[in-house]
């Protein structure tokens, strides 16, 4: 230590301070400092001013392998790291430099971007053997100090059951960067994402809950900086429980350095506020540390073998079961209590309702199988906190046995990658009609056995990873040039159908069939049964040209252009999103048993089962009809045979609807015998060849359009459902 820094120490009043809370905590007058690690030697606090000058305090107080102190005079907006002394042995999992500033895993707020230089490797470049003691501090990202202090104003969560949820998922900057009436200085924020303008269009669409890309604090990565591109999806967390500081409009204020806490509890406020819950899309199963050859920022030099899977005959080198290069390890207390106090963390401080697990099959990995009795779902089960808020799981890992959708534990949801095939499979003309009825119907055959119900699947058609709704249906191949890999990434089977014509045209005809084709996913989605969730921006007729893989597209291609909104389709999707949330058929609680359902109001006799399966000639589908390489099927909902109550203990009823489903050629439509209904009313029509005030008698023959679909409703005098054929949609968007 040089004589500069002796003199700074001398400077620094330092009590022992307490081993609990890990991590930087304000108490109004000064801040406790505390970090875990087993194999320190000795451990040293560095302050950081805003010229980069540094003062280190070195930490004598050591309780069960945490080091802490307690400095009286430190306030929010102070920069710091630590440097861990410990032994240097790679091939036994050791890992220690002093020379390396350290950023704490437990950083509520973060200063600064790493650079990428070589400081920052443990290694001299070229040679991976060698030792790099080059003091990394100056290329650093900086923890910083938060004020945890502020008003909800009696906010809490939401709470929202899942058969009422309508999941968006949205990127913090992509959504707000190019929104015309967003201030431009709060576009790509956190406080652009709670603007009203926003807030006012998630209101219309009935969406029910956020859930944003990866928000935890993350590091750009070289390769693409080399190439002039950025991460643009996020999935590279340093930092578990700092908001990201590049989606903040305070943090590039010097003078309120942290306060993108603030910022972050602002929007999650004024999204409650709307009735909008916050879920986060975390991921807990690597860091941007990479392997062996990646750079030292944090939990390496930290406690290197606590923090990370090794292979085990030669702890030089990483699991990855993630082709991340690492993989966080789940087998180690003190990284799973990183994980606990994590999540932990964002319901109780942050306020979010509930998290998206990115891989996360990985986190069942406490050996090398998925387990979901692994130690990591145990302690979720136990949790009074974690376990109450909405938990779905990314239900697979690059691993050997990583595809697990249906295997997770009972509390748990997952992304259902299954009907993501398997509806676009139907709708581009692919036999499939077994799965397809399956799909819409809940998945029952993935979640049932365990005791789950059909909110157990997050149903989607479009996510963030692959195309976008447009594209699925303007592109037959991806058109990842721009990524700089020669479109060699991305995936290259993707369910997707052109209609005839690559990208871009002005046919007239095409551009009929492409929206009728969002229209028929857009609906199948929202009315299946299960819990939908819409991708951003795929309402507003959102391209990426084609390109299936954006992660390092942070640029308008990847942006939300709402200058160029597709309104017609914007309030079509309102208006079937309505239509779901007023009819609790379309959302039940429990699967359908294929029972008959008995007249609520205590009629004579039995009425039909709560699902009909039906030919479009009005006959009830037979075992043997499943078979074969049939495109179109009815199916009728029994509005009396929901299977549910209302919170006053009443049975819950609803009316009947029919739902036809035509990936096939034009054909006829015959409504089967009044024993369903004495008469429909047409409410959903994406051909827009339906009489769309038409009410049609039991028996009765209608026209359905090439590939689309049509919804009716037990016909009611008055009618109480507003019009939602196409026509209504487009002349709606015309009014507005």
């Amino acid at each position: 230590m040089d004589q500069a820094v002796d003199q700074a120490v001398d400077r620094v009043e330092c009590w022992p301070g307490q081993a609990y809370p890990l991590g930087a905590t304000f108490d109004g007058s000064g801040t406790n400092f505390a970090l875990f690690s087993e194999v320190a030697e000795r451990v040293e606090l560095c302050l950081f001013d805003a010229e980069g000058t540094e003062t280190r305090v070195e930490l004598t107080e050591v309780d069960a392998f945490v080091w802490h102190c307690y400095l009286p005079g430190v306030q929010p907006g102070q920069r710091y790291g630590y440097r861990v002394h410990g032994p240097w042995e790679p091939e036994q999992g050791q890992r220690g430099n002093p020379a390396k500033l350290l950023l704490d895993p437990y950083a509520k707020a973060t200063a600064g971007e790493i650079d990428w230089d070589q400081a920052l490797f443990s290694y001299d470049f070229g040679d991976p053997d060698s030792r790099n003691d080059d003091d990394s501090a100056p290329h650093m990202t900086y923890g910083v100090v938060i004020n945890p202090f502020f008003d909800w104003e009696g906010d809490r969560r939401l709470d929202y059951p899942y058969n009422e949820s309508v999941v968006y998922e949205a990127h913090v900057k992509g959504l707000t960067a190019l929104h015309p009436d967003v201030p431009e200085d709060l576009r790509g924020t956190y406080a652009g994402v709670a603007h009203p303008a926003v807030i006012e269009h998630l209101t219309k669409l009935g969406v029910t809950a956020i859930e944003l890309m990866p928000v935890h604090q993350f590091v750009q990565d070289s390769t693409l900086l080399e190439k002039g591109l950025r991460n643009y999806w996020g999935y590279n967390t340093l930092g578990f429980f700092a908001p990201h500081a590049d989606y903040s409009a305070m943090a590039r204020d010097e003078e309120r350095l942290g306060q993108q806490v603030q910022e972050f509890k602002a929007m999650v406020k004024a999204l409650h506020a709307a009735d909008i819950e916050v879920i986060l899309d975390v991921v807990y199963n690597h860091t941007a540390e990479g392997n062996h050859l990646g750079p030292t920022l944090s939990f390496k030099g930290i406690d290197n073998a606590a923090y990370y899977r090794l292979v085990e005959d030669d702890q030089r080198y990483y699991m990855d079961y993630t082709g991340t290069g690492n993989s966080l390890n789940v087998r180690h207390p003190h990284s799973l209590q990183l994980l606990m106090d994590s999540l932990r963390y964002w319901v109780t401080e942050m306020h979010v309702d509930g998290f998206r697990f990115d891989l996360a099959s990985t986190l069942a990995r406490e050996f090398y199988d998925v387990d979901r009795l692994s130690t990591f779902f145990e302690l979720v089960q136990q949790d009074p906190v974690v376990s109450q808020v909405k938990l779905i799981a990314e239900p697979w890992d690059i691993g050997p046995g990583g595809y697990q959708i249906g295997g997770f534990p009972p509390q748990w949801t997952e992304w259902n990658g299954k009907y993501r095939d398997t509806v676009r499979d139907f709708w581009r003309g692919e036999p499939s009609l077994g799965e397809f009825a399956s799909r819409i119907a809940g998945s029952a055959d993935l979640y049932e056995h365990s005791g789950r119900r059909p909110v157990a699947s997050i149903n989607f058609v479009t996510a963030h990873d692959g195309f976008t709704l447009r594209d699925l249906v303007s592109y037959d191949e991806k058109h990842n040039a721009a990524n700089g890999e020669g479109n060699n990434d991305g995936e290259s089977h993707n369910r997707s159908w052109n209609h005839g014509v690559e990208g871009p045209t002005d046919d007239p005809e095409i551009l009929a069939a492409r929206s009728r084709s969002q229209r028929n996913l857009i609906a199948t989605l929202l009315l299946s049964q299960g819990v939908p969730m819409l991708l951003h921006g795929d309402e507003l007729g959102r391209t990426q040209q084609g390109n299936n893989n954006t992660y390092a597209q942070d640029n308008e291609l990847s942006w939300v252009h709402w200058d160029d909104a597709d309104q017609p389709l914007v309030e079509f999707t309102a208006a079937v999103s309505r239509l779901r949330r007023e009819h609790p058929t379309f959302r039940r609680k429990r699967f359908f048993t294929g029972d008959t359902v008995r007249v609520p109001d205590g009629g004579d006799g039995d009425r039909l089962n709560d699902i009909v399966w039906l030919h479009l000639d009005g006959r009830p589908m037979e075992d043997d009809d499943w078979q074969g390489g049939a495109q179109a099927l009815g199916m009728y909902l029994n509005g009396h045979g929901i299977a549910g109550r209302d919170e006053r203990g009443r049975q819950i009823v609803d009316d009947h609807f029919l739902l036809y489903f035509n990936a096939d050629g034009e054909a006829t439509v015959t409504l089967p015998p009044e024993e369903y209904a004495d008469a429909w009313d047409v409410i959903v029509d994406t051909g827009g060849s339906a009489d769309e005030d038409g009410t049609f008698a039991a028996g009765e023959t209608f026209p359905i359009p090439t590939r689309s679909m049509v919804v009716l409703r037990e016909h009611r005098e008055p009618a109480v459902e507003p019009d939602l054929s196409v026509a209504a949609s487009v002349a709606q968007a015309r009014k507005a």
